[in-house]
């Protein structure tokens, strides 16, 4: 990943970018598509797997312990991701009171999404490395594409899941920590989090672009390794 696929990845961060490469660079286009949908498919089904573990089978019994991707994209959330690249997954339901954990429960089935992510950073990194320079095939071909793409998508999912916000996945792991006597502050950031979260997506952009940044100079560390 080079200098240049940094400027290109953070471009693509940016609100309806996403649209424009269908018709500029399709190749990006589709392998941003593709890394994406099997990103959702793997965090969702993290969710469902951690839910299942723990011992409620509502996710099991609506067919969402699975990894194929059909079962955990969302209509609209999918429709916005691919044009102005902000989208989401039908959310796995589960029912806490059926947690062998009532109180880490909700937190572990929430944080089982990112953490996917970050196992996935490691596997593409390791492929990149080491499974794909036995392809022969050269830096510019369009597999190695996708698997950068694969790479930065499950890395910002992660970072961004972690926020601390209703209805990201750090807000339960918040709310777990959270000590009672703060219940208050608890209910506001229920209510208002998703207008919080959009507020900084729309005024604040620099900050995940910051973050993203960031990001995407680990990657490149740990694939320099």
């Amino acid at each position: 990943m080079s200098p240049r696929d940094d400027t290109l990845y953070l471009s693509i961060l940016q609100p309806f970018m996403i649209i424009s490469l269908l018709f500029s660079q399709p190749l990006v286009f589709f392998g941003w598509a593709v890394a994406m949908i099997l990103a959702i498919a793997v965090h969702e089904f993290s969710h469902a797997t951690m839910a299942t573990y723990l011992g409620d089978q509502t996710a099991r019994l609506q067919g969402r312990l699975t990894l194929n991707p059909l079962a955990h994209l969302d209509v609209w959330g999918t429709i916005l991701m691919l044009t102005i690249g902000f989208g989401w997954g039908k959310p796995v339901p589960f029912n806490p009171y059926n947690l062998k954990f009532q109180r880490f429960g909700p937190a572990l089935v929430s944080l089982a999404g990112p953490i996917s992510n970050l196992l996935m950073v490691v596997v593409g990194i390791l492929v990149l490395k080491f499974v794909y320079p036995l392809t022969g095939l050269g830096p510019d071909n369009g597999l190695q594409l996708l698997i950068e793409l694969f790479i930065m998508i499950n890395a910002v999912l992660m970072i961004f899941n972690f926020i601390p916000l209703p209805p990201l996945d750090g807000s339960k792991a918040l709310f777990a920590i959270l000590p009672r006597r703060f219940e208050r502050q608890r209910m506001f950031i229920e209510k208002y989090g998703i207008l919080i979260l959009f507020g900084m997506l729309l005024f604040l952009p620099g900050v995940f672009d910051a973050i993203f940044g960031v990001t995407l100079g680990v990657i490149n560390w740990f694939i320099a390794l």
